[in-house]
């Protein structure tokens, strides 16, 4: 049941409680209780004790009453459903609004504060802004703004003008124009009959007009017939009318012409390339600093270049002229003026030039190059060296005009007028005879004592007339004698004048100079290094012959230097002659007799030129140097057997399996029966040295290798005669002794791949990987097993694993390249090129990429490149050889086959499968390169 309130216990709730009214004016808690500690120096003001009461000025103004709030109260809901016992009436503890006068009078405040801030910075942000618009307007002016200009000057164009700009599109020429009015297009007879009959006038009333009378309109009116072809005319007629009236701007005279207007300006902007504002902005600076240092002739001619390139070029002339009478001193401004006037006016400027400076040995010369008879020019020079005497231009440029005989006259006053002058004097000893030439020689180094080019000067004189003694000794002259005038001999400059001696032609003065400065400022253990990079630096200048004269020198030096004389020998069979090579190794093995190479580069010296006497010769006195060596015992069979001297070889490899028993010498023995057809032979013989070299633990590479090759042979061979479990058994027993010979691996596959056993030579790769880790030729030979057994997605997947084996592997990234699609081979090669990019087998990959695109041009580049890279890679040269078939020219084929021969590449697996094979045995090298070449499939 619910209980009403009583109207007294409303009455109580309407009135305020005492703890709910405003504290009076100055009320402080607690004062009264003596509880100082809670009065602040803002409660009881300045200079108040805190037991005064405060007065009404500190008090807080009392809260007036507002007849709204007490509409409020009023209207408060006091309804139970209205009541909560957490928060009471109402609801909510924030359902009144918390703004009250204090926020107000804080917002009025900030608000106040802000505008007087936005005052005081009006005008800097107005200021910012207009100069920021004014900017934008510099940077991208109006169209009116660029025109200006152009406008200003369109009261001076004559009617004539304005009639000739031509209409807007109809830029055309006036031939296209009357060409196209004259074709004509014939029109049937039908189309014609047709559009008279649309557009003429009835020539007779219709028949339901005579019927009815004319009323057979709904109103009972006649219409009489239109012409809509003049009614159409006139139409335009009007318009025109129309638009020619709104054109008019002075008493019906058309003054612009709205079609061909800004056509016309178009044609008037300058073709310089700068923006119309740039210039004038340049025009006004330059004025600017003409007014303000009008003695300044760089402004002048700055200010006559910018008309000039606008132009403008009568105002350049009057400006440049304007600064020559404000300059007259200067010759850059005469200069300037002479160059921006015609030619006839040209003269009378350089003229005046001559009247105001005349001591200005430019202007002189300015003033001859515009005289155009030779006759006119040497009287301007003579009286130019009438003036200025001493000038050393002046008497060059006079003597070039003079024939010699007028010209030694004319030097024999110059160097009176210039002695220190080093070209006049050695250009009149050039034109003396010897005997008075070598006065002239003397008489300058007695006037330039410092000057190193008299004296080498003097001593292509000496040279030049055969006095090849004094050539080194006047050399030697000249650095004493520089030395005690003070002169620092700079190595540098002396070996550049040795340079530039030989290419005049003067040989032996050349080599003098090297041979006096060679060893200048070079400490003795740097000797060595510091030579041979000064005869490299001449070889690279083609200055041959002072590339001899160091390894001469140094050679005198450091006699038993190796590598001096096999650089010396290199150079003259580069650069040389036969005979010289032999020379420099007849001296090179007299003083070096223990140094097989150089033996062997004598003996192929005089094999190829034929001799091949005089090659056993030098191979004899190679043994007698050094017995027991294996390079003299395999050179002299080569030898033997190139010639076809079978039974030579044959006793010569004897001789050396007694006399120096090594595995390659075995290897080779055992080769040239197997090459001969003794295949038994052949066979004893690689038994035999399997047998002495079973262990090989203290042996070096090349020991190990021809072991292995042995192994390879027996196998080879027993494959060859269809035994093949011998040849299996050979390749088994040589994987276990030489278990790092990747080749011994490879083979046992292939033979089980040719037998049939695919899984077998898989498990054979396998093994091979495990004892030979990150091998990229196991790899790349497991992947074309598959490939030949037509397991692509096999192959593909090896591939990956093996290039995440080995990620800089050239010949698998060259693979991997052909075996994409030819969409991806693109993106792969690039791939291949970050990872190797210095790999010739990727450089030919992707020559080979180019070839098959079809891109020449590339792909000559790309094998050109390779080719440099690595010059013994045979099969880049076989590949580069049948491009040039396909594309080149026979002088570019004969080129590639030239470079291939030189170089004798050995290395390659296509080229080794051809060069090694047996019945290639004494095929040269430029057979085996079109052997190989033929053997190749063009690129897809």
């Amino acid at each position: 049941m619910t209980t009403v309130p009583s109207a007294q216990f409303l009455a109580n709730k309407k009135k305020k409680q005492f703890l709910d009214l405003p504290a009076p004016p100055g009320y402080v808690a607690g004062v009264g209780r003596g509880a100082t500690g809670f009065t602040t120096r803002s409660d009881i003001g300045p200079a108040r004790d805190d037991t005064d009461i405060t007065d009404d000025r500190h008090a807080h103004p009392m809260k007036k009453k507002n007849k709204d709030d007490d509409a409020d109260e009023e209207d408060e809901d006091l309804n139970e459903a209205n009541y909560d016992e957490f928060s009471g009436y109402g609801g909510s503890l924030f359902s009144k609004d918390p703004y009250d006068k204090d926020d107000a009078e804080a917002d009025a405040i900030y608000a106040a504060v802000d505008n007087r801030l936005d005052e005081k910075r009006k005008d800097y942000r107005e200021n910012r802004l207009r100069k920021e618009l004014e900017k934008f307007r510099q940077e991208r002016p109006k169209i009116q703004q660029q025109f200006s200009d152009l406008k200003r000057k369109l009261d001076v164009v004559s009617d004539i003008e304005w009639k000739a700009i031509p209409d807007v599109g109809d830029a055309r020429n006036r031939k296209q124009r009357l060409a196209k009015q004259d074709q004509y297009t014939p029109v049937p007879d039908k189309v014609l009959a047709r559009a008279a009959e649309q557009s003429g006038m009835a020539a007779a009333v219709d028949a339901r007009e005579q019927k009815f009378g004319g009323l057979e309109t709904p109103l009972g009116l006649a219409t009489p017939d239109l012409d809509l072809r003049k009614v159409g005319e006139a139409r335009n007629t009007l318009m025109g009318m129309r638009l020619s009236q709104v054109s008019d701007s002075v008493s019906g005279q058309t003054v612009i012409d709205p079609k061909g207007y800004l056509t016309d300006l178009q044609s008037m902007i300058p073709t310089f390339g700068a923006d119309i504002q740039d210039i004038k902005k340049a025009r006004l600076l330059l004025k600017s600093v003409r007014e303000t240092n009008p003695n300044h002739p760089p402004a002048w001619i700055a200010s006559a270049r910018l008309e000039e390139v606008t132009g403008k070029v009568q105002a350049a002339r009057n400006i440049i002229q304007n600064g020559c009478e404000v300059c007259p001193k200067s010759e850059d401004l005469w200069l300037e003026a002479s160059r921006l006037q015609p030619p006839e006016l040209a003269k009378s400027v350089i003229a005046q030039a001559v009247q105001n400076i005349p001591n200005s040995v430019r202007i002189w010369v300015k003033a001859a190059d515009l005289e155009t008879e030779p006759k006119a020019k040497k009287r301007v020079y003579r009286k130019a060296l009438e003036q200025i005497p001493n000038s050393v231009r002046l008497w060059k440029e006079a003597v070039e005009l003079e024939d010699p005989d007028d010209a030694r006259i004319l030097l024999a006053r110059a160097v009176e007028c210039c002695p220190s002058s080093t070209e006049l004097w050695l250009a009149l000893a050039r034109l003396e005879t010897y005997e008075n030439a070598k006065k002239v020689v003397n008489k300058a180094r007695e006037n330039i004592p410092t000057d190193r080019q008299i004296w080498i000067a003097a001593a292509k004189l000496e040279e030049s007339q055969g006095n090849v003694h004094m050539v080194d000794k006047i050399i030697d002259r000249s650095l004493r004698s520089l030395q005690a005038n003070m002169v620092e001999i700079n190595r540098e400059l002396w070996l550049k004048e040795a340079v530039e001696a030989e290419n005049s032609g003067s040989i032996l003065t050349a080599q003098a100079i090297v041979r006096a400065v060679i060893g200048h400022g070079v400490e003795e253990e740097d000797q060595k290094h510091t030579w041979k990079a000064d005869a490299e630096s001449f070889t690279a200048q083609g200055a041959y012959e002072c590339a001899r004269a160091v390894y001469a020198h140094a050679l005198s030096v450091m006699p038993n230097k190796k590598s001096l004389w096999e650089a010396a020998a290199d150079l003259e069979r580069n650069h040389g002659t036969r005979e010289a090579v032999e020379t420099i190794l007849e001296k090179a093995v007299a003083h070096c007799p223990r140094v097989e190479r150089l033996w062997l580069m004598l003996a192929k010296s005089k094999w190829l030129a034929g001799d091949v006497s005089a090659s056993r010769l030098t191979l004899s006195r190679a043994f007698q140097a050094n017995p027991n060596s294996e390079e003299i015992w395999l050179a002299a069979v080569k030898l033997e057997s190139e010639n076809n001297e079978d039974q030579r070889a044959r006793v010569l490899l004897q001789k050396a399996r007694t006399s120096a028993p090594t595995p390659r010498v075995v290897m080779k023995s055992a080769k040239l029966e197997w090459a001969l057809g003794d295949y038994n032979r052949a066979l004893e013989i690689i038994a035999e040295g399997l047998k002495a070299y079973a262990d090989l633990t203290n042996a070096d590479s090349t020991d190990l290798k021809s072991r292995a090759k042995l192994w390879m042979m027996k196998g080879q061979l027993m494959e060859s005669l269809k035994k093949i479990p011998e040849a299996r058994e050979a390749y088994s027993e040589g994987t276990k002794k030489c278990p790092t010979s990747l080749v011994l691996w490879m083979l046992s596959a292939r033979l089980e791949e040719k037998q049939g056993n695919p899984t077998r030579a898989r498990a054979i790769l396998e093994t091979a990987r495990l004892r030979n880790p990150k091998k990229a030729e196991l790899w790349l030979e497991a992947i074309r097993a598959e490939l030949r057994a037509g397991n692509r997605d096999i192959a593909m997947v090896q591939m990956s694993k093996a290039l995440q084996e080995i990620p800089d592997s050239g010949i698998l990234w060259a693979d991997a390249i052909f075996m994409e699609n030819r969409p991806q081979r693109k993106t792969k090669s690039v791939d291949a090129l970050k990872r190797c990019e210095h790999d010739p087998h990727v450089l030919l990959a992707v020559s080979k990429l180019f070839w098959a695109e079809r891109r020449v041009a590339k792909a000559r580049e790309w094998f050109s490149r390779t080719v440099r890279l690595d010059p013994d890679l045979g099969d880049a040269w076989a590949y580069f050889y049948k491009f040039e078939e396909q594309y080149g020219t026979e002088e570019e084929k004969a080129q590639v086959m030239r470079k291939c021969v030189e170089t004798e590449p050995r290395h390659g697996e296509k080229w080794c499968a051809i060069a090694k094979d047996m019945k290639n045995f004494r095929r040269k090298t430029k057979t085996i390169l079109e052997m190989v070449a033929d053997s190749l499939e063009t690129p897809s």
